[in-house]
């Protein structure tokens, strides 16, 4: 079991991480290789931070969102009450 789960760790780390075991293999100059290496690394780690940093921004948005359509939903029953029964917006005479 043990030698099953380093296997699943070790091996994928292998195929990203290691220049002699990765695709880029391919490449003759080492140089290059790890320059792609790099780049590849930075883009990714550019994706996830967009991505998390959206999924951030979604959960404040959808927060804005919530409150404009609470909003637009109290308006129209205020108008609604206000068409249907007026007598609601009266004010009570004090009989002082």
């Amino acid at each position: 079991m043990k030698q099953t789960i380093q296997k699943f760790v070790i091996y994928p780390w292998n195929f990203l991480f290691n220049h002699e075991v990765s695709p880029l293999r391919h490449i003759p100059d080492v140089g290059v290789r790890h320059y792609i290496l790099q780049i590849l690394g930075f883009m990714w780690a550019i994706c996830f931070s967009a991505a998390i940093g959206s999924y951030t921004f979604m959960a404040v948005s959808v927060i804005g969102h919530t409150i404009l359509i609470a909003a637009v939903a109290i308006t129209v029953a205020t108008w609604t009450a206000a068409s249907v029964k007026p007598k609601l917006f009266e004010r009570k005479k004090n009989d002082n």
